[in-house]
């Protein structure tokens, strides 16, 4: 990120940052010294039944789960009057609004706001506008966005060769005639699934790819820098825009743009009905996967110590490493263009470990987690003795063993509008510590905050 003289805005918001944890600091510090220590042992208690309660809510079934779920509220609800009780109740929440509004306000004071972002030029090759591009659309992605944005006539006016995808049409065949036809570029507009098939045929033939976010979550999208909301904006991206290379994987020839799953997730969304209702299936399912009769996943593999595994409950692939604080939504990746896999496994055998993960999720430090390993590497190869159930890109899936993994290093070909902000949040994520403190202190006295060097 270039550096920049700080605005008057931007100074405001780093002193405004800086009051916010400074007062966030003092409080809970407050909060601490006025703590009896029957009220600490009663929080502390408190919090352990509630845990302790979740991993039975998630593991079983009936009578057990519905007695978990009171434990669990009745722990909290305990917690809550213990606070107010004392008096704390208000300093508590405050402590709690301070600590949620310092954030937006070092994002924004540090530059790396969505606004910010899009101020600022875009990593890549300035090319010009396309002479004979197609641009592919999945009408019933996104809740139907197609529509919404009247992106068939948009593409129309703007010289760009539009093809909607009706129920049985292969995105494969037709994005392959149009290359045939003489297309100069492929573009999707639809979800991850969508994109990575037409952007499968456009790395074959080595043309310029563009991503127009018309899907429901649109991951793909965020972490190459666009801009999700603006689906109408994406299309620029045939005219003057900025390309540059990303990579793309595979597991045994079929291309992904984001990730595959393995375990508990990948099972859970083989269920007809998941679609539908994802927390009911998945609330339904979790004591088979997860309990105490629940049979372990076959999936044999090396990690990256060499070490030879049997078993995994969550084991995730994807096309270059994620940034994971939690586990929701897997995160978002810094870059797109290691030419690396990244692979993360979860063990979860007991009522401990499940435990011990909720409570370092809920601080946003799950990878401290001991049954989490995480490493890299461009290809590896998964064994069963039966066909595996995998999510990929979030659709569900069986293959048949062995599963190679391998990354399609520098692949495509990604055309990006000019206005896009150009960086997925895990680039500019904030690190919690004395640097993003001191960064916050050079922008307040109106200097231009060092930035950390992000290699590849």
């Amino acid at each position: 990120m270039p550096s920049q003289t700080p605005t008057a805005s931007h100074r405001l918001a780093a002193v405004a940052a800086l009051g916010a944890c400074a007062a966030s600091l003092a409080l809970l510090l407050w909060l601490v010294l006025n703590a009896t220590p029957r009220n600490m042992v009663v929080l502390v208690a408190a919090q352990a039944v509630a845990v302790g309660a979740a991993w039975l809510a998630v593991t079983r079934r009936g009578a057990a789960r519905a007695v978990a779920l009171v434990a669990i509220a009745a722990g909290e609800l305990l917690a809550l009057l213990v606070l107010r009780d004392n008096g704390d109740l208000m300093k508590w929440l405050g402590l709690m609004a301070l600590l949620l509004g310092a954030a937006p306000l070092a994002r924004r004071a540090l530059r790396v706001d969505m606004r910010s972002l899009a101020e600022q030029p875009i990593e890549g090759t300035p090319v010009g506008p396309l002479a004979q591009p197609t641009l592919l659309m999945n009408p019933k992605s996104g809740g139907e966005k197609v529509a919404q944005f009247d992106l068939e006539a948009e593409a129309r006016r703007r010289g760009i060769t539009p093809i909607l995808l009706g129920p049985d049409d292969d995105p494969v065949r037709l994005a392959t005639q149009a290359v045939e036809a003489g297309a100069d570029a492929l573009g999707a507009a639809g979800g991850d699934g969508t994109q990575a098939l037409v952007a499968a045929v456009a790395a074959e033939a080595d043309l310029p790819f563009v991503c127009v976010p018309a899907g429901t979550r649109n991951h793909f999208a965020l972490d190459l820098g666009l801009d999700r909301d603006d689906v109408l904006g994406a299309l620029d991206a045939f005219g003057t825009a900025v390309e540059r290379r990303v990579d793309l994987a595979r597991v045994n020839g079929r291309t992904f743009v984001n990730n595959c799953s393995l375990g508990v997730y990948a099972s859970i969304v083989q269920s007809d009905d998941y679609r539908d209702a994802k927390l009911k299936t998945a609330a339904s399912m979790l004591p088979e996967l997860l309990g105490p009769d629940a049979d372990g996943f076959d999936l044999q593999f090396t990690d990256g110590e060499g070490r030879q595994r049997g078993s995994s409950q969550l084991l995730l692939i994807s096309n270059n490493p994620y940034r994971l604080d939690r586990l929701g939504g897997f995160g978002t990746r810094a870059r797109i263009d290691t030419g690396r896999l990244g692979l993360v496994d979860v063990q979860v055998e007991s009522a401990r470990d499940f435990q011990t993960m909720v409570a370092l999720q809920a601080a946003g430090r799950v990878q401290q987690f001991d049954g989490w390993t995480e490493w890299t590497t461009p290809r590896l190869e998964v064994a069963s003795r039966e066909a595996v159930a995998i999510g990929v890109d979030g659709e569900a899936l069986r293959m048949q063993p062995p599963l190679v993994f391998e990354s399609w290093a520098g692949a495509l070909r990604v055309r990006l509008p000019t206005h896009a902000p150009g960086k997925a949040p895990a680039a500019v994520a904030l690190e919690p510590g004395w640097s993003t403190l001191g960064r916050l202190v050079e922008v307040a006295m109106g200097r231009s905050a060092s930035h950390p060097s992000r290699g590849r």
